[in-house]
């Protein structure tokens, strides 16, 4: 079997948004480790872009040092969160481009690539080609400035890079020029009906994602722009002059070469496990914002060249914390290396272990409940009933167990849910697995509560029993924590050296008998609130210095706009000029409801909204995607809106209105929402 999750770009830190990916792939690939399965678990940094190359610039170094400085860093991190890779490797290795060059090659020839001519803004100072991301100027609508280049997040509009007025690079704040350019697109519309059979059929994707993909297929699947023009980081298109592939190309094919590093160095045959007729088992472990790179693209590519299909393509939702998107201002947007400095990261690896399903749904960090959960339940329930019984069979009977049970009910019950637990960890229902572990954890402790070792030590005669109840709970420890092995390691380590014995996952219900153990030292200790409240505040001192970095870089590339405007240094928005109250009664803002959010097909930054504001229903585009990935979760929320903004027909439709948020744009944007008790309609005054 081999596993892979997905690959974390390598300009940034990694974030507990990454983590539950990695956790959700660890847990699974430490199980089948359990039950004796061989897995091999890769993965690597995705180092090819435009933005690595910039940022590398910006440093002083090269892209080549930026990426090596990102990888240790990653790596320790994911070190940190007890991540058992076989191969942790990087996308910019000599694996990768032969693996990337032999399969566009075979693309090319199998009649799969076709080209054609587009037109792009181009800067002519550092001589390249601006994606829209690095455009920036004023919105035509609204003129807010320092814009991006396809759409406005003050006033939502969206427009073409040429729309913008005063449009400037924010690389080198030069004013870009239209230029043409020969691109290289791979053919996806000749794999609709192959894509439709393997998403609907082959049990590779669930249910309700496939459901999701079918909106691609309903749209009418189009060519896939693979190629970037020259400077760019990344490999160099095979012949041709000044071509790059697209990121998004080679990427994926990142886990062909992480696992082919490693096959090298250990003596795997790769083919065995990548050719077309392979009977290995091969998981992605995915984010559902990746879908389609993973389900459309990534298959299309394998079958176009040749290589097997993944057996699974597993997808999960995003990280809130404390119910809402982690916020940068509000110190909930939490590096795990900020983490680890105050948590234990097996605390994490529960509270997420306890939440996840197979299904994409987001999952919460409620900090409040996790405080609560790990210390119940790992210290109180788990740890605690270990430390409860060993003291007694350590002084009283020098750590030797006692031959027999004392209540045979209660060691049966210890194999009674290894089904549940298997299944819950095969099906990646983790939560299924800890909910019954956890009520394993309830029986044992009622048990010891009810017989009470510390009473019976102070009987005379009773010594027989207290060596006997003692055994049982030192027993149902052992069941418990060889169940959660998957995902507490560290402290089944503990356990081991603890229990003096193995934990075989399939033996987990086998009680130690006539057995000596060793001394208890505790496990685990519980959270301090205080170090929650330190991670956030050292959160938001990671804030603040990557504002400040960010703003150098930015400043200088306002400095030399073609306007010459001094750049704000400022975290808000300059105050507009005044108005009077009678120009503010001209605004008309209404409580609605949204009762349909969709994405909109080729919109980068676009929502579709239906809105129904008691009178009536109206569709309002809102540039909130960035923020909002999940549209769905967006249904039944009340809103604000601009009911009196004329409505203005954009090429996706009408746009009746316009949604009030706030904030400074791109992931941090959010919604203005009324108190309960307004209802749809009421005027905003």
């Amino acid at each position: 079997m081999l596993v892979t999750s997905a690959l974390p770009y390598a300009n940034g830190p990694i974030h507990l948004g990454h983590m539950l990916e990695h956790i959700q792939s660890d847990i699974f690939v430490r199980y089948h480790r359990a039950k004796g399965d061989q897995v091999y678990y890769v993965c690597a940094d995705d180092c090819h872009g435009t933005p690595i190359m910039i940022k590398a610039g910006d440093m002083g170094i090269t892209p080549e040092e930026l990426i090596t400085q990102v990888g240790l860093a990653h790596k320790a991190d994911f070190d940190g969160f007890l991540i058992s890779y076989d191969n942790y490797y990087r996308t910019h290795s000599p694996e990768n481009q032969e693996f990337s060059t032999e399969i566009y090659k075979k693309l090319r020839d199998n009649g799969f690539i076709t080209t054609r001519t587009i037109s792009q803004l181009y800067d002519p100072e550092k001589n390249m080609f601006l994606p829209d991301r690095f455009v920036k100027g004023t919105c035509p609508r609204c003129g807010a400035k320092d814009q991006y280049g396809d759409n406005c997040e003050v006033c939502s509009a969206t427009y073409d890079p040429t729309d913008l007025k005063d449009a400037y690079s924010s690389i080198s704040g030069a004013k870009p020029v239209l230029k043409d350019s020969v691109h290289y697109f791979f053919d996806l519309p000749k794999f609709n009906d192959f894509l439709k059979d393997f998403i609907q059929n082959s049990g590779a994707v669930s249910e309700s994602m496939a459901n999701k993909l079918n909106e691609w297929f309903e749209q009418g699947l189009k060519q896939w722009d693979i190629s970037r023009d020259a400077p760019y980081f990344g490999f160099q298109i095979p012949d041709t002059e000044d071509k790059y592939f697209y990121v998004w190309l080679d990427a994926p094919i990142g886990y062909m070469a992480s696992f082919k590093n490693f096959c090298d160095k250990n003596g795997v045959n790769f083919d065995d496990f990548f050719k077309a007729d392979s009977d290995k088992e091969l998981y992605h472990f995915i984010g559902k914002d990746i879908l389609y790179f993973h389900s459309l693209f990534w298959p299309a590519t394998l079958k176009g060249s040749g290589y097997r299909l993944p057996n699974g393509v597993f997808v999960h939702g995003y990280v809130t914390v404390n119910g809402t998107k982690m916020s940068k201002s509000k110190g909930t947007f939490i590096q795990a290396s900020t983490y680890l400095k105050h948590l234990k990261p097996e605390c994490l690896r529960y509270y997420f272990a306890s939440k996840l399903t197979d299904e994409a749904v987001d999952i919460d960090l409620s900090l409040d409940d996790f405080q609560a959960k790990i210390n119940s339940d790992i210290v109180g329930k788990i740890v605690n009933l270990a430390s409860r019984c060993a003291g007694f069979i350590t002084k009283r009977f020098e750590g030797k167990l006692a031959a027999e049970p004392f209540d045979n009910e209660l060691m049966e019950k210890l194999g009674s849910i290894a089904e549940t637990v298997n299944n819950g960890y095969a099906s990646r229902n983790y939560a299924d697995a800890i909910r019954a572990v956890m009520s394993l954890a309830d029986e044992a402790n009622r048990y010891i509560d009810r017989e009470a070792p510390w009473v019976i030590a102070k009987e005379e005669g009773q010594d027989d029993k207290l060596q006997r109840v003692c055994t049982d709970g030192l027993n149902a420890f052992k069941a418990i924590i060889t169940y959660l092995s998957p995902v507490l390691p560290e402290i089944a380590d503990k356990a081991r050296e603890f229990l003096n014995t193995d934990l075989a996952f399939d033996d987990a219900a086998k009680p130690l008998l006539g057995h000596t153990i060793n001394k208890f030292s505790p496990m685990f200790t519980r959270i301090d609130p205080k170090n929650i409240e330190a991670m956030i505040e050292d959160s938001k001192q990671d804030l603040k210095d990557a504002a400040s970095k960010s703003a150098k870089s930015d400043d200088k590339a306002k400095a030399k706009a073609k306007d010459g405007a001094e750049s704000g240094a400022s975290e808000y928005e300059p105050l507009e000029s005044e108005i009077t109250i009678d120009d503010f009664a001209k605004i008309d803002l209404r409580v609605a409801t949204i009762i349909k959010a969709e994405q909109v097909e080729g919109a980068k930054k676009l929502l579709r909204l239906e809105l129904d504001l008691g009178f009536e229903q109206r569709q309002v585009f809102a540039g909130i995607k960035s923020a909002y990935k999940d549209a769905d979760a967006l249904v039944g929320r009340q809103v604000i809106v601009a009911a009196n903004l004329k409505a203005r027909q954009m090429k996706f439709g009408l746009s009746q209105g316009m949604v009030m948020a706030a904030g400074p744009g791109g992931e941090d944007i959010f919604l203005l929402s009324p108190d309960a008790g307004a209802k749809n309609g009421d005027r905003v005054h």
